[in-house]
C-alpha cells in the first residue's frame, strides 16, 4: 500500500489546525471591561432598584445571554442585603452589523465593516465588483429589578428567589480563563 504523500498530510494538519482554531470560546461571565463589549453591567437606581444588563458576543446564544442577566440579577440581589427580585421592565435586544468580502474596483485594498444599504443592483459585471456579506449578530439581555425583603416577597407572585437561581444556573457558567503566564 502507498503511503500518502507529503503534501496531502501537510493539507490535513493544516486543516486538523484550521477547525481547532474555530471552535467556539465557552461564553465570558464577568463584568463588561472598558472597551469591551462582552459582559455584564448593573448600576443602582434605587435602594431597592438596580439596572442589570449582560451583552454576549456573535456566538453567545439568546438562551445563555438570557441566563447570564437572570444570574446576575440574582447576585445583585444578594450582594444587596435581599432574598428575592421582580422584573419590572426586561427586554432582549439584537444588534446585527454586515460584514463584507467585498473586493471593490480595481486597485482598492477591499474587504470590511460597511452599512449595509447597497443599491439592489450594484456590482457585477460591467463594474467587476464582487462581493458576499455576512451578519454579525450579537445580544444584549437588560432589565429593572426591583428586589424584596421575604415579607415582601410572600405577597407577590411574581418573586424570584435569588439564591434558587444561583443554584440552578452557577453551575452552567465557564470558569474563567486562566491568566496568561509570564
Amino acid at each position: 500500500m502507498a503511503r500518502p504523500a507529503f503534501g496531502l498530510k501537510l493539507t490535513t494538519m493544516l486543516t486538523a489546525l484550521l477547525l481547532a482554531g474555530c471552535a467556539a470560546e465557552p461564553p465570558y461571565y464577568g463584568p463588561k471591561q472598558p472597551g469591551d463589549s462582552v459582559g455584564y453591567t448593573d448600576l443602582r437606581l434605587d435602594q431597592n432598584r438596580f439596572r442589570v444588563t449582560y451583552s454576549g458576543n456573535s456566538v453567545t446564544g439568546r438562551e445563555t445571554v438570557e441566563n447570564f442577566l437572570l444570574l446576575r440579577a440574582a447576585q445583585v440581589t444578594l450582594q444587596s442585603g435581599y432574598s428575592h427580585f421582580l422584573f419590572d421592565t426586561r427586554d432582549t435586544k439584537a444588534k446585527t452589523t454586515y460584514f463584507s468580502d467585498f473586493t471593490g474596483w480595481p486597485g482598492w485594498g477591499g474587504g470590511g465593516w460597511y452599512w449595509h444599504n447597497w443599491p439592489g443592483d450594484f456590482g457585477g459585471p460591467p463594474y467587476g465588483v464582487q462581493g458576499e456579506s455576512r451578519p454579525i449578530t450579537k445580544l444584549e439581555a437588560y432589565a429593572e429589578i426591583v428586589m424584596l425583603t421575604p415579607a415582601q416577597a410572600a405577597k407577590e407572585p411574581r418573586a424570584i428567589d435569588a439564591q434558587q437561581i444561583i443554584a440552578r444556573i452557577g453551575p452552567l457558567v465557564p470558569p474563567p480563563p486562566a491568566p496568561p503566564k509570564p
